[in-house]
C-alpha cells in the first residue's frame, strides 16, 4: 500500500533529521525523482552521526536473542560496498571504507571462555568468524598488550569514516536536488483525521505528502503525534575520545574490541576510543570517570597509547528504542514513516534503512528482513502508557 495521498508518482517528502539515516533516505528518494526537504535543528551530519565510530560490525556483535536483528544487520552490511561505490560516484567524496576486519580480544582466560562461547553461537548462525591464538593475533597487531590470550577474528566487519559519509551524503543530496534546511527545528507534525499533511518548522507551515521521522534520539519529542505514533526512543549517552598516531607507523590497523573499549584506527592517524553507555538523558558533560574508564581500557589493550596526544573528546546520544532495535516503517499515521531507534547501529543500517523507506514510500513494499522492526511491535505497551 502506497503512503501517498493520491496516485501521483512523485510525492512530496519532508524528512525530520539530517543524520546519515535522514540524508541517505533523502538521496535515494531524490534519485527516483521525489521532491525532498530535510530539516534539522542543528548542522547536517552532526548529532549521533558525528559522534559515531563508523564500525560495520554485524558479525562480531551478534548475541543470543537477537537473531532477527543479526539478520537485518548482516543484510545491510552486505549492501555497504555497493552503497559506497554509488555514494562516492555521486558525491566525489571518499568515505574512508577500510576492510582490514575486526579483532575481539581476550585479555585473560575468563575473557577467552566467554568469547569462545559466543563464537559457537555466531558460527552457528553461519557468520564468518574464527578463533585466533595469541601468536596469530600479534602477527596482525604487534603493539597489543603481551597479556592477550587470543581473539575472535571477524574478517567481514569493516569500518567507514562516519563523518566523511555524512559529508558525502550532503554533497550527493545537493547534487540530486534535495533541500537541506539546517538550524531549522521542527516544531510539530501536522495531521488531519489520521493523516499527516506536513510539518511546521522555522515558523513556517510546510506541506508534504509524506513525513519521515528520522530525528534519532530526539524523535519522541516531536510535537503533534498522538501517543500511539510516538516512537519509544530515548537518548543513550556515549563518551568517546581520539588520539593521534603517526599515520606512517600506526599502533593499530584493525578495529579492535577489548574489555571496556573499542579502538578504531583512521587513515589520517586518528585512533578513536569508545564508548561509555550511560542512561543520563541529554547530558552533554564529559566526565572524568567516563574518560578514565576508556583510557584505562585502551591502555590495557595497547600500552603505547599513553605516549599519544589526545586529539578530541566528545559526547553523543544513541537513539535507543524500548528493545534497542530500530523502528523502520509505517509510523502510526497515514503518510508518516519512522526511521529511528537504530541505537549502536545507525551507520551500519544506513543502506538498508534508506532502501526500505524508499521502497515503502514509492512501492508500498516492505522487505521480509525489515518487517519485524515496525512501530506496531510496541502497540500494546504504548496503549498501556
Amino acid at each position: 500500500m502506497r503512503t501517498t495521498a493520491d496516485t501521483r508518482s512523485h510525492p512530496t517528502v519532508a524528512i525530520i533529521g539530517a543524520g546519515v539515516i535522514g540524508l541517505a533516505i533523502a538521496w535515494r528518494l531524490a534519485q527516483r525523482g521525489v521532491t525532498v526537504s530535510v530539516f534539522d535543528k542543528g548542522e547536517a551530519g552532526h548529532g549521533a552521526t558525528h559522534a559515531a565510530a563508523g564500525m560495520l560490525a554485524a558479525c562480531c556483535e551478534a548475541e543470543p536473542g537477537e537473531d532477527r536483528l543479526v539478520a537485518l544487520n548482516r543484510a545491510s552490511q552486505i549492501m555497504w560496498p555497493e552503497f559506497v561505490r554509488d555514494l562516492e560516484a555521486a558525491s566525489g567524496v571518499d568515505v574512508g571504507l577500510r576492510t582490514e576486519g575486526t579483532i575481539v580480544l581476550a585479555l585473560n582466560p575468563d575473557d577467552q571462555a566467554r568469547l569462545k562461547h559466543l563464537l559457537a553461537f555466531q558460527t552457528g548462525l553461519g557468520l564468518p568468524l574464527e578463533w585466533l591464538n595469541a601468536a596469530q593475533v600479534r602477527r596482525r597487531e604487534p603493539y597489543l598488550a603481551t597479556s592477550i590470550t587470543g581473539a575472535l577474528w571477524s574478517p567481514e566487519d569493516h569500518q567507514v569514516d562516519n563523518r566523511s559519509v555524512a559529508s558525502a551524503l550532503i554533497a550527493a543530496c545537493s547534487k540530486a536536488g534535495v533541500t537541506i534546511r539546517e538550524h531549522c527545528a521542527v516544531e510539530r507534525i501536522d495531521s488531519v483525521q489520521g493523516r499527516v499533511t506536513g510539518l511546521r518548522a522555522g515558523g513556517e507551515k510546510i506541506e508534504a505528502d509524506v513525513v519521515v521521522l528520522a530525528a534519532g534520539a530526539w524523535s519522541r519529542g516531536i510535537d503533534g503525534l498522538p501517543a500511539h505514533a510516538r516512537p519509544p526512543v530515548r537518548p543513550v549517552k556515549g563518551q568517546m575520545f581520539s588520539v593521534r598516531m603517526d599515520p606512517r607507523a600506526p599502533l593499530l590497523t584493525h578495529v579492535v574490541w577489548a574489555p571496556g573499549a573499542y579502538l578504531v584506527p583512521r587513515h589520517d592517524g586518528r585512533l578513536l576510543v569508545g564508548a561509555t553507555v550511560e542512561e543520563k538523558g541529554f547530558d552533554t558533560s564529559l566526565t572524568a570517570g567516563g574518560q578514565l574508564a576508556l583510557l584505562d581500557a585502551a591502555w590495557r589493550t595497547v600500552p603505547g597509547i599513553e605516549e599519544l596526544p589526545i586529539d578530541e573528546m566528545w559526547v553523543g546520544f544513541r537513539p535507543g528504542s524500548r528493545d534497542d532495535a530500530p523502528i523502520i516503517g509505517h509510523g502510526g499515521l497515514d503518510g508518516l514513516v519512522c526511521a529511528t531507534g537504530h541505537y549502536r547501529n545507525g551507520i551500519l543500517l544506513t543502506p538498508i534503512t534508506a532502501q526500505a523507506v524508499t521502497s515503502l514510500i514509492l512501492d508500498g513494499a516492505t522487505d521480509a528482513v525489515v518487517q519485524p522492526f515496525g512501530l506496531d511491535r510496541f502497540a500494546a505497551a504504548v496503549a498501556a502508557e
